[in-house]
Order: structure tokens, then C-alpha cells, then sequence
């Protein structure tokens, strides 16, 4: 094949992706309403994986604090670590007691939710956890690519995206990684939309940090204030800390003048 027909070829293959997360919206649903039921709690979120999926984990739940000004309410573990993030650590994934001393530190309760990602479903480190998470009356779910596999039957809700066969066979981190990526991103915006952490589609809690951030709150703040000022709009955003609570100023100082 040259280049041009590889490229073609992978593209194909991936066009089927978002269809079958489609499908699977239902259950993503489910996942979500779960969530953002345990967080109103005072409950958090674990993902737990091995390899790309773990990594896929690590990556979503990064993102939540800066996006969304919340730390410590998603939580990435996966198999070996964080050396695992960079390098594969061989054997990682076959202990299924790993994944919950992994999440012992963070001492879990009741009120948390575990979702296990692993592409084949039969991931030993991942299915231990969610099965020792639903013993002890966690809410348990898992983000993987076949229908009936151990990892689903272990768990409480099971989101199931079939891609089929990868065009590099057996090579999960494209269709089966792209599939887990898209349904993370859904779960957890979901949940921070439903949580309150967005105004309108905006990131009205993100964290300031950088030069960059703070140039877009500046700008959302003159958009929904009608302030025409920038040096000032950018003002109320640093001495507030967010676009929220500037805005919670901004208005309630105008209500009193």
C-alpha cells in the first residue's frame, strides 16, 4: 500500500467510531447520572486501566481541575504506576489485587464511583478493582470495546462500544483507544455540565494558569457583563480568581449602586 491508501484506510476505520459510541449513550447516561449523583455526595471518580486505556484515564481526569477548578474529584490509576505512563511495565495488569491497593491512599467510600477501561474487557488489574469496589457499594461501571466480557459482567453499568477489528490488528490504541478517549470526554463533561462547573457552554470555574486563560476569562467576562473595559474586566478576574465569582461581584455591585 502506499502512504496515501494507508492513510485512507486508517481514516475509514476510524469514521466508524463515533457511530458505535453513539450506540452506546444510553448506558453512558446511566454512568452519568450515577456520577453526578455520588459527587453531590461529597463523592469522587476513579478510573483504572492498563496501558493506553489506563493512560486515556490518567489524561481525562488531568484535565478536570484546570478545566473545571475542581481538584481531587477525578481520579486516573492505572497498571504500574506512573513509570507506566511513559514505559511499559511488563506484568503489570496481571494482578487483580493491585488496582485497589493502588486506590487505598485515597481512601474510598461508598460514595465513589470506579469505572475500569480495558479495550478487551478481560484486563486482571481492572476487574479485581470493580470487583472489589461493587462488593463494598461502589458504584462500578467500565468503558470497553466487546459485549460480554468479564470486565462488563463484573460491573454495574457497562458501556460496550464495539469498533470492530483495528486496521493494525490487535493495535488497540487506535479504533478501541479513540472510542475509550470520546467516551471519557463525554462522561466527564457531562458530569461537570450537570455538576454546575459550566455557564452556557463556558468554563466559568477554569484555573488561571496561564496567559492564555486569563485573556478568554477576561474576554467571557466582558461578553456576559456587557464591560467594554478590558484592563478592568481582567482586574475583577485576578483580584476573584474565576470568571464566576467575578461575575457574582460585578452583578451584585450593580444590583446595590
Amino acid at each position: 500500500m502506499s502512504t496515501e491508501e494507508i492513510l485512507n484506510g486508517i481514516n475509514t476505520e476510524d469514521r466508524s467510531v463515533p457511530v458505535a459510541v453513539a450506540g452506546a449513550i444510553p448506558q453512558i447516561t446511566r454512568m452519568v447520572d450515577g456520577i453526578v449523583e455520588r459527587v453531590s455526595r461529597g463523592g469522587r471518580v476513579f478510573y483504572l486501566g492498563a496501558g493506553t486505556s489506563g493512560r486515556l484515564g490518567i489524561v481525562d481526569a488531568s484535565e478536570i481541575r484546570p478545566t473545571y477548578g475542581v481538584p481531587g474529584l477525578f481520579i486516573g490509576l492505572m497498571a504500574g504506576g506512573d513509570k507506566a505512563i511513559r514505559d511499559a511495565v511488563e506484568g503489570a495488569e496481571d494482578s487483580r489485587n493491585q488496582a485497589w491497593e493502588d486506590m487505598s491512599p485515597y481512601s474510598p467510600t461508598a460514595d465513589d464511583v470506579v469505572i475500569g477501561i480495558a479495550a478487551s474487557g478481560t484486563t486482571p488489574y481492572v476487574i479485581g478493582a470493580v470487583e472489589e469496589a461493587r462488593s463494598r457499594g461502589l458504584l462500578t461501571g467500565c468503558v470497553t470495546c466487546n459485549v460480554g466480557s468479564p470486565l462488563a459482567e463484573a460491573c454495574e453499568i457497562p458501556i460496550e462500544v464495539v469498533v470492530g477489528p483495528e486496521f493494525v490488528t490487535g493495535s488497540t490504541r487506535m479504533k478501541a483507544g479513540t472510542a475509550e478517549k470520546l467516551v471519557l470526554n463525554m462522561i466527564s463533561t457531562a458530569s461537570m455540565i450537570r455538576l454546575g462547573h459550566v455557564k452556557g457552554n463556558k468554563m466559568v470555574d477554569m484555573q488561571l494558569s496561564n496567559r492564555k486563560l486569563v485573556d478568554r476569562g477576561t474576554r467571557m467576562i466582558m461578553d456576559d457583563t456587557g464591560i467594554t473595559d478590558y484592563d478592568y474586566a481582567r482586574s475583577l478576574l485576578l483580584e476573584h480568581g474565576s470568571v464566576r465569582a467575578a461575575e457574582v461581584f460585578y452583578h451584585s455591585k450593580a444590583e446595590k449602586a
